[in-house]
């Protein structure tokens, strides 16, 4: 069992929290049983479950390398107010079809982890067949964003690109790209959803860049019929995810 938090192994676990040592090995962390169950059922690689001395894991672990921790170095790595004692290395994943299917959603610079993951959560929930994330977007293994997408990160296609690029590969695929704005948009709900399409969510503050707005098909909009003065990026991309699907 491992009791020091100063133990070498400790002080990798501890490197995954920083974006540029998950990276480097690539690998991250998971913390919690239905995380690491959703690992386990996917096609991520599990490299090491970490387990504090006095909690019990399930026998399907058993195929897993694990360490025994203590309490204190369990809080050491553990990065919840509310530790459930197990913790996992995991390999990063890249997808292999890009492009499959007929519903991409693309992200362009994100930058809240919440809202990141519950955008990947609705995707999955909505039957959505892969993301593409931007430059300038929030890091997909931010532990709140692996925590907000509830597993679903394990279960849907999603790579970082170059997104002019993209569009033109996705174009040349026969998807029609529809691009969320307010000048010049359509109601959401007045355009035809027929075919292949791929929808772009822009950053919270600034909206879709503007380059990005020149290569899309379609300029859509949401129609606020309250007094809010717009929806949150998430709550938008779920109806628009949803809306494609009815």
């Amino acid at each position: 069992m491992i009791t020091s938090v100063k133990n070498e192994k400790v002080k990798n676990w501890k490197k995954l929290h920083k974006r540029k040592e998950r990276m480097n090995t690539s690998t991250f962390m998971v913390e919690g049983f239905h995380l690491l169950e959703e690992a386990s059922n996917s096609d991520w690689e599990i490299l090491e479950i970490i387990i504090q001395e006095d909690v019990a894991l399930p026998e399907w672990t058993d195929k897993y390398p694990i360490e025994i921790v203590s309490e204190n170095v369990l809080s050491h790595i553990s990065q919840t107010k509310a530790p459930q004692g197990v913790l996992a290395v995991i390999k990063m994943a890249e997808p292999k079809d890009r492009h499959g299917g007929s519903h991409i959603l693309i992200i362009d610079s994100i930058q809240d982890p919440g809202n990141l993951g519950t955008m990947i959560r609705t995707a999955d929930a909505a039957g959505m067949d892969g993301i593409i994330l931007g430059e300038g977007t929030v890091d997909l293994y931010n532990d709140k964003v692996i925590r907000a997408t509830q597993g679903s990160i394990f279960h849907i296609p999603i790579y970082h690109a170059n997104l002019h690029q993209e569009l033109m590969l996705l174009k040349e695929k026969g998807f029609s790209i529809w691009a969320t704005a307010l000048m010049q948009a359509s109601n959401y709900n007045e355009v035809l959803t027929d075919g292949k399409v791929a929808i772009i969510m822009g950053n919270e503050g600034a909206g879709v860049d503007p380059d990005l707005l020149e290569l899309a098909d379609q300029i859509v909009t949401i129609p606020i019929y309250g007094k809010a003065e717009s929806l949150n990026v998430s709550i938008a991309a779920g109806i628009l995810m949803y809306h494609l699907k009815s």
